[in-house]
Parts: C-alpha cells; structure tokens; sequence
C-alpha cells in the first residue's frame, strides 16, 4: 500500500492550484526546455515497427478541408462493442465482463500502451493545509506531493503535484472532483464571469482537487523523463509500453490509492470524480476507462484520441498523433498512421466508443463546445456524439440509460446546444469555447442523480491558520508570484538568500515604487550573490509553504538570511505561537540547504500598534535561544532602529512598519560584518539572477492564441 507522510498537526487551507503551478514550472511547462533526449522515441519506434514513413495528416489551420459528407469512408470496418472476439453476440449483462477485458487489452496493446509491472509505489507527502473561505463556506485545501519510488533508477525524479479542498465541517465524507489541469482550469475559450467550478463544487457539497499531469509525465517527447522514463530506466520504448495519457491516468489512480489509506481526507473513495479539457480530456477519459475506481468522467472536448471515432475522418486524424504528439500513445498507435507500409484507422483493432463503454455502467458526461466560439471542427463534437451513440448499447446492457437516440450512429442528429441528453451516458454541447466552463452547472445538476453529496455544513466559522503549518496564499497575485520566485530559484548562482514577508521583499525587489531601497540592496551585497525571496502580507505559515514548495530547492546558498514573524503578531498570536512558526521556518531551511549558515534576524519594532511591543520582546527573546553559534546566528539590530521603549528613531520608517533606505542601512550594517566573515570580501561581479517584482505591476503578455488541437 502506498505510504503517507503528513504533518503531525493536521490543519486546514483553501488555496487553488498553487503547488501545481510551481510543479508545471519545474516540469519545464514555463522555462527552458531541459536537454534533448538521449534518443529519438519516435524514430526509435519507426524502426521497431518497421515503418518506412507516415502519411501527413489534416491542416489544422484549413478547417474548410473537413467535409462531412465524406467522413464515414470505414463505416464498414466499424467494431461491434457487444460482439466478442469468437463472434459470440453478447446479449446478458454477466458477458459484458468478459468482452470488457478484451477491449482493455486491445486499447492497451494497440492505443494507450500498459501500465508496466515495475510500475513503482508513490509515497505521498502533505505539503501545506491551509483554511479558507468558498462562497462563505469554510473549507481546508491539502496540497500534496507524490514521491515516486526511484530506486531502481535515480537519476529520474517524479514528484507528483496534487491538491484537493473540502469543506471544513463536513459531517460526512464527501464526493470530490478532480481536475487535470493547472492553476485556473485548462481552457482556450474567453475569460468567463461564471462562478468559478471550486465554488459550484463547494456549494453542491463537493469537494475539488487538481492533479498536474506534467508532474507525472512531461507532455512533450522527452521520453526517457517522468513515469515513463522512470520504469525504461531512460531506455527507449517498446511498442506495447504505455504513452501520456496512460501514465496521467496512472497518476490520478495513485491519489486515489491516497484517498484510500488517508481516511482525514474526508473525501468518500467511492465517489471520486475526473475532469479534463483537449489533451486532458482524453486523459480524464482514459482514467475512467481503465480505473474502475473512477466513479465519474467529465469529458471536455477531447477529440481525436478522446471521445471522437478515429474513423470519422474529420478534423484530427490518426496520422496527426502518429507524426505529432505521438507520445500520447503507446508505439504501436504510430503504426496506424503510417504510408509505408499502409495502414488506416480502419486497421484499428478498436474505436472509440469502445473507450466510452469501457466507462459503463459508471456516469460519464461528454462535454464539446461551439466551432464558432473556438472549439474547432479540429476536435470534431459530431465524431464524438457518434461514438456517444454507438456506445450506448452497453449502458443499457448494464441497466443504465444511454444518449436516448434512436441509436443509429450515421444518422443521429445531435442536439440543440445547451440541451443535455441521456442519462449515466450523458452529452452536451454548451454555447462556449475550447472549454467546459459553461457546462459546469449541468454537471453538478446531473451527478446530483447518480452521486449523491451531504448537506452543507451548518457551522460556518472559519477555520484558523496555524503559524508551523506550511499555508499557501489563495490570491492569483500570489500564485504568479511563487512562480516567479520558483523560476528564479532555479536559475542558481544565488550564495546570498534572503527569506520574508513585505519588509524583505521591498529591500530587493524590481518595482519602481522601491527603486531607492533596491539601489540600497545593490550596494551593500553586489558581489555576494544575493537573491531576495521576500513576499509582502505573508505570515510565517506562508513562508514555510513556499520554502517547502520550490523556493529553496536546490538553490544551496552558503547564507539565508531570515526575518519573519511580524504579520502574525499583527493578527493577534501569541509570543509562543509565532516563535513556533519561525522556528518551523528555520528548521525547514536547514533541511533544504543542510551547508548554509542561517541569520535569523529579530522581529523589527513597529509603532504603528505599539500593544505589538510586548509580543515582539517575547518573541525575540525566545529566537535569540535558536543560535547555536554554527548553522545559526541570531542577528539583532533593533537598538539602532528604536529606543528602549520600542519608539522608531526619527528617519528609520515612513509608515511605522517598513524601513526606510536609513532603516535598511542599519540592517545592512548589522549583516556585513557576519556576511564578511561568512562569504569573504564582495566580488566585482555579481551571478544572482535578476529582482522580481510585483506580478500586479508588470503588464501582460500578449500572443496568437494556441492551437487547440487536444
């Protein structure tokens, strides 16, 4: 069974993504590519199969080309769900088990690939708990971190990125839905004024999770990385072995294995839910296909490889996939593609509205949106209501209800938009985009059938944050920020790290309205490297989180320098709870970089709540006991920045709380001497990476939207 690591105080959080979005940095999703693979996966793959050449599929750029008069050319080579591989007419619900396990081998044979027997154990670690607020319902978020046994080959590291909310007095255990995705969803349509689906999920009782797929399996051809190159030991592929989508897939059933053997997770195991758009919608499908854990599929717009008949010749075609994201597939997919020697769709032993059925008699929602609105004829939402269709047969084989159609696949109309039709098998083509941001409230109003939720919480008082326990922010300001600070972690060169809430931040940071102090920053560390880490409104819960989310991973500098603690004094904690939080920070420091020497600087004194004095007395008396004289030194300047009673001096602060360019200066000159003896004399040049600044004051980028093609 898979082991779990979780802090011994368990407590609760609302944040929304924030871990994946670091995750999808250190996956390569918003830097540099990492270096090119040792061997090309796809020649490779060419070579083994023997295939001379691949013929080239549709423009996704001239979508005038897609003719649906022509786009049923292998009707007749069409499978028969309900027919088994000897011929035999299933015809009673106790056959369906038998020809379901032929399916799953030949979509795991020929399509996805399978999962390989040395598929390792994930050990999940919990991160953050963090309370928040939902629409005014309380709620607790975990973020997790599933680390993927390597020991059979180290020099692959997949940490798996996941986080999950639920409401914080649930009296029951609760359905949850999880999506594949990152910070905000995954979606291509415009900016929506919807209530956003955490809170539609929170509100009908649910609780939401998002699992980052990159962190699994990097969605590029770099195959001797993640899961998969994890269990090649960076070898090249065989045919039959398994591609993205079934290693994301792979990945959602190992947190399930967590909800299992983690019953404080207040999700009900019976009722966890996957959702996924484009690529991720194919992903979510072939989750439910292959888990019957799953117990519903929200399925948005997945097109080919997904819901849409491979042989419904319009749009994406196999060809595509087998030339392009071929990586998506197990090797023998690319082989259906091919010109030399010739193969078709038609050749594909299955098709898929066998993958549907393959989900019966379990719910699953097929979502598409308008071509009109961005979601191309590329993803083809007619070939997928056939498939809808033809899938049908098997839900009410199980007792279930299908489309409600007439059943013929070729001659179906699909319905109005925004109708929903069926039943446990379920369709709607919704007015937006490459997205699933409309049909939202139709999925909650139609798992409400099968997935029932308990009632609301009636306790509605929040839930307090704990100053050890790692919280992250919920604000997107934050979020992008982290990402930032992730980024430039990652960059190296930094000797000097400085770690903080806004008082660090302003010494060190890029925006203009701090130019005076950021010329103080360079001139007293030019030369020593340093990178300041500071976010403003963090309390030291929230340091702890980033430090234990990215900020600090393999940075390894010689000196951190922290200060931390005074906006948990300005929220009213005690002397002991706060000095537990800052401790927390330290000790955490010392495990990501156990070579540096930590300056654990005294709380400042700040007037402009002089009840606060008290407090930060206490509190700096206690830190002063964390000094060991090696790895610890405890720095306190606050004689020359405030009198014995704790008044500023004159010049020291303009607000009562942050430093001046002369307050900072009485820092700098309290560090120097400590610094000099640590890190030697300022060198003439500098290899810190740049300042970062406020992600609220930078503008925008711009751009061609991406191409949806799943």
């Amino acid at each position: 069974m898979p082991q779990t690591q979780e802090p011994k105080f368990t407590k609760s959080a609302f944040t929304f993504g924030l871990c994946l979005l670091s995750a999808s940095i250190l996956a390569g999703q918003f830097g540099p590519p990492g270096p090119p693979p040792p061997f090309d996966d796809h020649s490779e793959m060419m070579k083994q199969l023997g295939l001379k050449s691949i013929r080239p599929g549709p423009n996704p750029n001239n979508q005038s080309t897609f003719d649906e008069a022509v786009a049923n050319p292998f009707k007749d080579s069409m499978p028969g769900v309900l027919t088994l591989d000897d011929g035999t007419k299933v015809t009673r619900p106790e056959q369906w088990t038998k020809r379901r396990r032929e399916i799953t081998e030949l979509f795991s044979r020929e399509v996805y690939g399978r999962v390989p027997r040395n598929a390792p154990r994930v050990r999940w670690e919990v991160t953050g708990i963090t309370p928040g607020m939902s629409g005014g319902i309380p709620v607790v978020t975990r973020t997790l971190i599933g680390h993927v046994d390597n020991r059979a080959h180290p020099k692959v590291k997949v940490d798996i990125q996941a986080t999950f909310t639920v409401p914080a007095h649930a009296t029951a255990k609760v359905p949850i839905i999880v999506e594949f995705g990152f910070m905000g969803g995954f979606g291509f349509g415009p900016r929506s004024t919807a209530k956003p689906w955490p809170q539609q999920a929170i509100e009908n009782g649910w609780g939401y999770g998002i699992i980052n797929p990159n962190s699994i399996q990097p969605d590029n051809d770099h195959l001797e990385m993640g899961v998969i190159g994890l269990c090649n030991k960076g070898r090249p592929r065989k045919p039959e072995d398994w591609g993205a989508l079934r290693a994301w897939g792979w990945g959602l059933s190992r947190l399930i294995d967590y909800f299992e053997t983690n019953r404080n997770s207040h999700v009900d195991t019976k009722k966890v839910c996957i959702e996924g758009v484009s690529r991720y919608g194919k992903a979510a499908l072939v989750a439910e296909a292959f888990d019957t854990r799953v117990a519903a599929g929200f399925i948005g717009s997945s097109g080919e490889g997904g819901a849409k008949l491979h042989r419904h010749i319009f749009g994406e075609a196999v060809e595509n996939l087998a030339g392009g994201e071929y990586y998506w597939m197990a090797g023998n997919f690319i082989k259906y593609g091919a010109s030399d020697p010739p193969k078709t769709a038609a050749d594909i032993p299955v098709d898929s509205h066998e993958l549907i059925a393959l989900c019966a008699p379990r719910p699953c929602f097929i979502s598409y949106g308008l071509v009109e609105k961005g979601d191309a004829k590329w993803v083809d939402a007619h070939g997928s209501f056939m498939a809808g269709v033809l899938a049908g047969p098997v839900y009410k084989l199980l007792g279930k209800h299908d489309l409600g159609t007439a059943g013929d696949y070729l001659t179906d109309p699909m319905p109005p938009v925004n109708k929903l039709i069926g039943g446990e098998l379920a369709w709607r083509q919704h007015d937006g985009g490459h997205e699933v941001t409309p049909n939202w409230p139709a999925f909650f109003q139609w798992a409400s059938h099968y997935i029932s939720a308990p009632p609301l919480p009636t306790d509605r008082s929040p839930v307090k944050a704990r100053s050890d326990v790692p919280a992250s922010r919920s604000d997107s300001n934050s979020m992008i920020a982290h990402m930032q600070l992730v980024q430039k972690a990652a960059k190296g060169g930094i000797d000097l790290y400085f770690e903080g809430d806004s008082i660090t931040r302003r010494w060190g940071t890029s925006d203009a309205a701090w130019k005076a102090l950021f010329a103080n920053w360079t001139k007293n560390f030019f030369g020593w490297n340093a990178g300041n880490f500071g976010w403003g409104a963090d309390g030291t819960e929230n340091i702890l989180w980033r430090v234990r989310n990215g900020e600090l991973d393999n940075v390894n500098p010689k000196v951190i320098v922290v200060l931390a603690g005074t906006n948990n004094i300005g929220a009213n904690q005690s002397s002991a709870e706060v000095t537990k939080g800052v401790e927390a920070i330290v000790r955490t420091c010392r495990e990501k970089a156990p070579k540096a020497t930590v300056i654990l600087t005294a709380i400042f004194p700040r007037n402009d709540n002089m009840a606060f004095l008290p407090t930060i007395t206490a509190v700096n008396r206690e830190l002063a006991k964390f000094a060991d004289g090696n790895h610890v030194r405890f720095l306190d300047v606050n004689s020359r920045l405030a009198d014995e009673k704790g008044n500023l001096f004159e010049g020291i602060s303009d607000d009562k709380l942050h430093l001046t360019v002369k307050g900072y200066q009485v820092w700098a000159d309290g560090l120097r001497p400590i610094l000099t003896e640590l890190l030697g004399t300022p060198a003439k040049t500098d290899h810190a990476p740049p300042a970062t600044g406020d992600p609220s004051q930078a503008p925008r980028p711009t751009g061609p939207p991406r191409r949806t093609n799943g």
